[in-house]
């Protein structure tokens, strides 16, 4: 009986897995400096975004199912929000080729 016992214990480490951590993009995440985005939670019409550089932003905002429900591009701080609905949402914004990525709560 306790050579059956010790066979299995002796089998267990055979069954054990590993995962191995894969990077998908090897490029360090390049964020903007000075990123500002205020206030939020948005409570109107307006969301003001500022970086260390204020130029021209490409901005995309996804719904909580991923669909893009507003696209914009603005050369000075403010955003206009007007047209989404009280939720949350995701924030992208693009300037010279780094992008920032943030959570929006419009009440």
């Amino acid at each position: 009986m306790k050579k059956i016992y010790f066979v299995l214990l002796m089998a267990i480490p055979l069954f054990t897995f590993s995962q191995d951590l894969v990077s998908v993009n090897s490029e360090p995440e390049q964020e903007l400096k000075g990123f500002k985005m205020y206030p939020n939670p948005a409570y109107g019409n307006e969301v003001y975004i500022t970086t260390e550089s204020n130029g021209t932003k490409q901005i995309k905002i996804f719904d909580v199912f991923g669909e893009v429900v507003l696209t914009d591009r603005i050369s000075t701080n403010t955003l206009d929000i007007s047209r989404l609905v009280p939720g949350v949402y995701v924030l992208q914004v693009t300037e010279q080729k780094k992008t920032m990525t943030r959570k929006l709560v419009v009440k």
